[in-house]
């Protein structure tokens, strides 16, 4: 038998197991924390994550978190931006800049290009070692 509990991740209290993986405490204060900056921006259209943070204070990070979960929308906030995952520099959708998904796709291209030659030379190299015992066979 299993209990159906856990540690909350953010505060370390056990709590009944649910998809947020928090106790409800914490998931009460990060919709206060959320309805804070819904009401903030509001009325202030053009303030950055930085103005946000400073004004409600909730962290840098939690308001990257709420617009990446979609729950804070920033296209109609222009000076609103956050860190891509990979350089750091300012985004306003997906979790990578441009540059930095070209990168990645070009590096797994030639990954998978290189596994390919590799698996060819081996399958070369195997064949080429069968028939060189063929031919030592035959004299």
């Amino acid at each position: 038998m299993t209990l159906n509990v856990a540690n909350c991740h953010r505060c370390g209290k056990v709590y009944l197991k649910n998809m947020y993986g928090m106790c409800g405490n914490c998931i009460k204060d990060i919709d206060l924390q959320y309805e804070k900056c819904l009401k903030y921006l509001r009325e202030y259209r053009t303030c950055s994550i930085a103005d946000l943070s400073e004004a409600t204070e909730v962290s840098h990070q939690q308001i990257t978190k709420f617009i990446r979960e979609g729950r804070i929308s920033i296209k109609g906030n222009p000076n609103m931006g956050y860190a891509c995952e990979v350089c750091g520099n300012a985004i306003r959708e997906n979790s990578m800049c441009e540059p930095c998904r070209s990168k990645l796709a070009k590096d797994t291209n030639q990954m998978h290009e290189d596994e390919n030659r590799r698996k060819t030379q081996e399958h070369t190299a195997h064949n080429t070692f069968n028939i060189q015992d063929r031919l030592k066979d035959r004299h």
